[in-house]
């Protein structure tokens, strides 16, 4: 499988600390954490 290339801007870092009453924070929040664990794996290249 080809691995997937991510250019995430910088305030998806910040999303976890936010508000998380709103859905769409909440769901933003969630990808950001699946995103990083797949880095962590392997599974997509972070590039700055």
């Amino acid at each position: 499988m080809n691995k997937i290339r991510v250019y995430p801007d910088n305030c998806c870092f910040n999303r976890p600390y936010d508000n998380q009453d709103k859905l769409s924070i909440k769901l933003e929040t969630i990808a950001k954490i699946r995103i990083q664990e797949m880095i962590k794996t392997g599974d997509i290249r972070f590039h700055v």
